[in-house]
């Protein structure tokens, strides 16, 4: 849910920077999984990612997956959503279902470990008997009708959170589920219908508009149903728990805050809603999709995205349980936020932004770099999480952390070693060079890393040939100062700027003593 395509102005014209050699790199065997990583979480000094569940310890090169989890290992579950207390760790996993109307996210259940990831247990998704026709359900003594939700599409759990045995997990067309047996079991929890500033047990007369009958935008017939497709208040995207006990949902019609649905039953629990009025003191956007609250001082932050027109992206904190919110990054799609030692991190689609001052001031991130490598520069940030001395943050290109507040920066990216086989395939072949991604695609990827070995220290020279072997480009010289893995950076652009055409192409690396080749597919 959190990829987007930019169109950059830099389309035809080459970045030195895209046209490079760079390294050495770490040839790590236990890598992470993917590039992509959209849910980290973390406990002391230890911190674990999507989307297949891998854990790192102490900032060691290795990226583990424990055994156990067949489920994502040989199945379709992919990690949605994560949350670590101490040695328990939820996963919330979900799957794309192929359907007549496309790929849809759908929910599959959730992996539960209580020893640090060495033992899992699996608990499955809830749904419907499948039955024709709504159920009912009771709150506050009243009898109310509801869809039946029979099908896992559209249920992705997008972010769960739990303490002591008690289970949230915020799921669209499945709204808010809660277990109070630590995943033995889940219940449906019933939420403000939209436009409602509360929902309390004390009334009997609720509405939640099921729509039958739309007329220029406008639903102008509805019955009385409980219908989460139909109720954007109702469409889970956020939860939290804070350290008062408080559980936070949000959804795609605001803000609600509950004082006692962490122990109250079903029919008794009670939200306060709060929803765009387009004040200097209200949320910016009704669409929250991360939750977060500093513990140094219990303020609640939480992202807000735009549902409708009179929306606007950013981020907001309150400091009063929900009733008033300070708005900040006012314009910027954010999609999660990390806190460190009275700093701020807000990981956006445009860019990484840090505050020195607990959010007053902010500063947004350059091109996040190191001396051996470098992220891409259409890299969006998605995720954050903080160990005992280290920010993490999750990116369309990989990890990347901190352990000063953002001066410097380690980034760790998916890595297949030349040689000793690889964590996918411990006896895979050796090779002397390879690219990837391959096919590339510049519109796409933005550019191809190829992956080689110098031997020696001396100079580097990379060369590109189309199929003809003509000369396209020769990448900036570059001299290895030690032996180790490689990588040369390029985009798709001939030595005169201009973007190459579709079809094969060679490279070919000369290092000291050595020459190796290659072949990129280049395909838009």
């Amino acid at each position: 849910m959190k990829k987007i395509l930019f169109a950059i102005a830099s389309l035809f014209f080459i970045s030195p920077s895209f046209a490079q050699v760079v390294g050495p790199s770490p040839s790590t065997f236990n890598s992470i999984r993917q590039n992509g990583v959209s849910s980290i979480s973390a406990n002391g000094d230890t911190v674990w990612t999507s989307p297949a569940l891998t854990r790192n310890i102490g900032n060691s090169p290795d990226w583990f997956r424990p055994s156990g989890i067949d489920s994502i290992d040989n199945g379709i579950g992919r990690v949605f959503s994560l949350s670590v207390n101490q040695d328990t760790v939820v996963s919330g996993l979900g799957f794309t279902s192929e359907t007549l109307a496309g790929t849809q996210p759908a929910g599959y259940g959730y992996y539960i470990s209580v020893d640090g990831g060495e033992n899992w247990r699996f608990s499955e998704f809830l749904l419907d008997r499948f039955i024709e026709g709504d159920t009912t359900f009771t709150y506050g003594g009243t009898l109310y009708t509801r869809k039946r939700i029979i099908v896992p599409e559209q249920s992705p759990p997008y972010n769960v959170d739990f303490k002591g045995d008690v289970i949230f997990s915020a799921n669209w067309a499945s709204g808010l589920l809660r277990s109070t047996d630590f995943g033995q079991s889940w219940e449906r929890v019933v939420l403000p219908p939209f436009g409602e500033s509360e929902l309390t047990p004390d009334r009997n007369d609720y509405v939640w508009m099921d729509c039958s009958a739309v007329q220029n935008g406008t639903c102008i017939e509805f019955e009385n149903i409980y219908n989460s497709v139909d109720d954007d208040n109702l469409k889970g995207f956020a939860v939290h728990i804070d350290s008062q006990n408080r559980v936070w949902y949000g959804g795609a019609g605001g803000i609600n805050v509950s004082e006692n649905a962490l122990t109250a039953p079903l029919d008794s629990i009670s939200w306060r809603n709060s929803n765009t009025d387009g004040s200097s003191t209200g949320i910016l956007g009704r669409w929250i999709i991360e939750i977060r609250e500093d513990t140094s001082n219990g303020r609640i932050w939480m992202t807000n995205w735009i549902a409708d027109s009179n929306d606007r992206f950013g981020i907001v904190f309150t400091d009063d349980g929900g009733q008033t919110f300070g708005q900040r990054l006012i314009g910027q799609k954010i999609l999660g936020i990390g806190f460190k030692d009275g700093y701020v991190f807000a990981a956006g689609e445009n860019g990484l932004f840090i505050s020195p001052d607990g959010g007053d001031t902010w500063q947004k991130k350059g091109q996040i770099k190191n001396p051996n490598t470098f992220l891409k520069s259409s890299a969006e940030f998605q995720a954050i999480t903080v160990t005992n001395n280290r920010v993490w943050i999750g990116t369309t290109d990989g990890i990347i952390s901190t352990d000063d507040l953002g001066e410097t920066w380690e980034i760790t990216r998916v890595n297949f070693p030349l040689s000793g086989g690889n964590q996918y395939d411990t006896d895979a072949g050796s090779v002397d060079t390879y690219a990837y991604p391959n096919p590339f695609s510049p519109t796409q990827h933005e550019l191809v890393r190829i992956r080689f070995e110098a031997s020696n220290s001396g100079d580097i020279q990379v060369r590109i040939f189309d199929f003809g072997m003509n000369l396209v480009r020769e990448l900036d010289s570059y001299t290895a100062t030690s032996p180790g893995s490689y990588e040369a950076i390029w985009d798709g652009v001939d030595g005169k700027g201009r973007r190459v055409a579709n079809g094969p192409y060679f490279y070919q690396v000369k290092t000291s003593g050595n020459t190796v080749n290659g072949k990129i597919l280049l395909i838009e």
